[in-house]
């Protein structure tokens, strides 16, 4: 929008008028500033990673073409995120009437009100600005939002305060849609909206008027109206009924980061970990493994996948990783302060709490399935690192000539290792490398000394992983141990005994 003079200047439709202003649409000025930000080839949605290719141009071609439209897709892919983001495509302020419920453009205004002050005051009729960030509404659907609450009803308070009588135009109360007339008005979990409640939108997405019961007058909104939407399937506490969907004119499909790269590139910048501790370093190997765990989980056949797995499993997961390691920090002043495998234990209430369980899940707990899962991501990153395990019968033995042979003898000669989130890093250290030739093995996987001895822990547990050492979990403590003998002296089921026993 192009003005004569500031806006600050401008507090008179007169002097509106004089400027040059011109009406537009909420969507043709969304097209306008689009094409504009493409031809720059300024940033359009800052902050959202892995749609590059698919999701933002879908929603940019949306734009283009006028239509209102729906983000469908499963918890935890950035749906809000996008559509809160659409403000930045609106101009900086735009001018309506002082006073006015519907936000009236001052040369064209559309409530009863706005006309009226516009016809008696003329271009003495005052004007006021509105920011960006006052056009966007957003609701979420419940069952229990009503008709008056988004769209319109009688307000008998407001005829009875004023003295008006019920076929005055003035004694309407306008809800929520209305209100954000020349807005950006979004619905999220559309499903969740009542049938009925869908039906009062059809006028507003097709006709784009709002028809008030008991009133022969029809209001012509300025508008745009998008959605966000689980599944269906998933939700069952809904549908989204399908003359509206109809009405919609674009659906838009999102999805989970393409790979892991991109996902910790999302918990990066979602996370927070920059804690008052200068000591604390998380390297990207780990940030990778927290990313694995949330991937393990997309696959795992003991998860519901029609819920989803949201990328805030990975965000919570990373900031209780930061703060368990600000707790040992404080707690054994080590300087600097790495992560280690035994520090994903503390993880569990990041990821029980967020992850749905099939049936068979639900049987085995959903603890146990976090440490499984967990599990499974230390052995997917385990398999890209360090050489394979051999799967051979008697792999072990005395005739085993392969890199972990040293290693599982000693282990099976009775010798075990316990490690613990609260040692310091000193005693830690000297509990891991206690197995014979672990030192040698990981002197080349890291710079420092604390991540060789966080790549030592993660040799133990590939091997507890690939079934050649056991796992027994004890309060903070971990131990590994040789896995026949272990087996042999775990309590048996229902023996009361606090051992967990070998549940990754």
């Amino acid at each position: 929008m192009q003005l004569s003079r500031p806006t600050s200047q401008i507090k008179t439709l007169g002097a509106l008028r004089e400027a040059g202003y011109r009406p537009r649409s909420i969507k043709q000025e969304i097209r306008d500033n689009l094409r504009a930000r493409l031809a720059s080839g300024g940033p359009l949605f800052p902050g959202i990673l892995g749609y590059d290719r698919t999701v933002i141009p879908s929603v940019i071609n949306a734009l283009l073409a006028g239509h209102d439209f729906i983000l469908l897709g499963l918890r935890g892919q950035a749906k809000t995120r996008i559509l809160r983001s659409l403000v930045t495509l609106l101009d900086e302020e735009v001018p309506v009437l002082t006073g006015s419920e519907l936000n009236d453009d001052p040369l064209a205004p559309i409530s009863t009100y706005g006309q009226r002050l516009a016809d008696e005051a003329g271009d003495d009729a005052p004007v006021e600005w509105m920011s960006r960030e006052q056009r966007y509404n957003e609701k979420l659907a419940t069952p229990d939002v009503s008709i008056a609450d988004l769209l319109v009803d009688i307000d008998p308070i407001k005829a009875a305060t004023r003295k008006l009588t019920f076929a005055d135009p003035e004694v309407i109360h306008f809800g929520i849609i209305p209100r954000t007339n020349r807005g950006i008005f979004a619905i999220n979990e559309l499903p969740d909206l009542a049938p009925r409640i869908q039906v009062g939108l059809f006028n507003i997405l097709e006709e784009r008027d709002l028809q008030i019961r008991g009133f022969p007058v029809r209001i012509p909104l300025d508008i745009m109206m998008v959605f966000s939407a689980n599944p269906e399937d998933y939700t069952n506490r809904g549908s989204s009924i399908t003359p509206l969907k109809d009405r919609i004119s674009s659906q838009i499909l999102t999805h989970y980061p393409p790979d892991v790269a991109v996902a910790a590139d999302i918990t990066r910048q979602e996370a927070w970990t920059e804690r008052d501790i200068p000591s604390l370093v998380i390297p990207e190997d780990v940030r990778v493994l927290v990313e694995e765990v949330s991937l393990a989980a997309r696959e795992s056949d003991l998860v519901d996948q029609s819920s989803g797995v949201s990328a805030r499993v990975a965000i919570s997961a990373l900031e209780l990783l930061t703060s368990n390691l600000e707790r040992r920090a404080l707690a054994t002043h080590d300087n600097p302060v790495y992560p280690r495998l035994s520090d994903l234990q503390m993880l569990l209430p990041a990821i029980t709490g967020k992850v749905e369980m099939v049936y068979e899940g639900e049987q085995q707990g959903a603890e146990v399935v976090a440490r499984r899962l967990i599990g499974q991501a230390v052995k997917k990153v385990f398999d890209k690192r360090f050489p394979e395990v051999g799967k051979e019968a008697g792999s072990g033995g005395e005739d085993d000539k392969g890199p972990y042979a040293r290693m599982i003898r000693w282990f099976a000669d009775g010798n075990s290792v316990t490690v613990s989130d609260e040692q310091p890093f000193a005693d830690y250290e000297t509990e891991i490398y206690k197995v014979p030739g672990l030192k040698e093995l990981v002197s080349r996987n890291g710079k420092t000394r604390e991540e060789r001895a966080l790549a030592a822990e993660m040799v133990l547990e590939g091997l507890h992983q690939h079934l050649k050492l056991a796992r027994q979990d004890l309060d903070s403590q971990i131990s590994y141990k040789e896995m026949v003998k272990f087996q042999l002296l775990k309590p048996r089921k229902g023996s009361g005994g606090r051992d967990r026993g070998d549940i990754n």
